[in-house]
């Protein structure tokens, strides 16, 4: 399968490009600067320098052709008003022009959904979210907003709580099961969580907690 991986520099992004290739997909990213990808996958990657603000440049990426786009730009405290919610609208509109279908998103748990079990662990984590993660749970709030207009598209959200670095275990769960602010997950899984949503419908259109 052909994957364009967008926040491939990142933590996350990093996983999701070495473990795209080692499940011997083609990957393309799409990067602010290019310079801190690592070096040994430079040479099995294409590579798309651009701003995740920056539509033309966005559709000039995806116009060279892919089959699944995964999402794994953060959001810091400096980070612009809307990042990745704007960054979304221009890649859907790319990926209509293209004919481009699947779309898998890396979320957060502060951003309720109607599925969830909503405990009291589950409305700290919201709280947490609105009074100390500002910017970022507005900005993944809204992307998920904007991902729940698109019924046109084959999107997937996973949202993980904490993430830190750590080994790959794959022994998690998917789902909309109770969580807590002391839910857990690494980068590692996650991003295998997100490659495994490439080809799997089972969360077609939903966007569940991903947890151990």
């Amino acid at each position: 399968m052909r994957v364009m991986i967008f926040g491939a520099t990142g933590d996350l992004g990093r996983e999701c490009v070495g473990q795209c290739l080692e499940a011997g997909h083609e990957v393309s990213v799409y990067v602010r600067s290019p310079e801190k990808l690592r070096r040994e996958t430079l040479d099995r990657v294409v590579v798309h320098e651009g701003d995740g603000l920056d539509g033309e440049a966005i559709a000039a990426a995806l116009s060279q052709g892919c089959d699944a786009i995964l999402f794994a730009i953060g959001v810091d405290a400096n980070s612009p008003e809307d990042l990745c919610t704007t960054a979304t609208r221009h890649i859907f509109a790319a990926m209509r022009a293209n004919g481009i279908k699947r779309f898998v998103w890396c979320g957060g748990g502060s951003t309720l959904v109607a599925e969830d079990q909503v405990t009291l662990g589950a409305r700290f984590v919201q709280f947490f979210g609105r009074n100390f993660l500002g910017l970022r749970h507005r900005d993944k709030q809204h992307q998920l907003e904007l991902l729940a207009t698109a019924d046109d598209l084959d999107w997937i959200g996973l949202r993980p709580l904490q993430m830190g670095k750590g080994p790959r275990e794959e022994n998690y769960r998917i789902g909309f099961d109770r969580f807590s602010g002391f839910s857990k997950i690494t980068f590692a899984d996650c991003a295998h969580g997100m490659i495994r949503m490439l080809d799997d419908d089972t969360w077609l259109r939903k966007a569940p907690i991903i947890q151990y």
